[in-house]
């Protein structure tokens, strides 16, 4: 069993706590979906968010997906000027078999600028 690396990204369109929840549980669920991960398999993730987002955590939302024995952090991005605004990012470390170039990065809305050579 190898630990692999999992990013991900999204995007809403202001900083306000339903939208943060939603986009992050949109986000985290299509991680373990196209991953076919449970959260057994997930050793921690960090969650960043822009400057602009402060509503709320993006770990409360996968806290409510079940992630209650799972490390997880929150933290905000260097504020680059001209970076897209508004961006929920994670990195969640699992446990799988899956070799590295299986492994599925997710960018979903907005966010799939950022990585357009991988976004689905």
């Amino acid at each position: 069993m190898a630990v692999r690396a999992v990013r991900g990204a999204t995007q809403i369109d202001a900083d306000d706590r339903d939208q943060i929840l939603e986009a992050t549980t949109e986000l985290v669920a299509a991680v373990m979906a196209r991953n076919g991960l449970t959260t057994d398999d997930v050793i921690s993730v960090i969650f960043t968010v822009t400057p602009d987002l402060t509503a709320e955590f993006p770990a409360l939302a996968a806290r409510k997906l079940g992630f209650h024995e799972v490390p997880l952090l929150c933290a905000t991005e260097i504020g680059v000027p001209g970076a897209l605004p508004h961006v929920i990012r994670l990195m969640a470390h699992i446990e799988t078999d899956a070799p590295r170039a299986e492994i599925q990065h997710v960018y979903l809305r907005g966010a799939s600028a950022l990585r357009l050579d991988i976004a689905q």
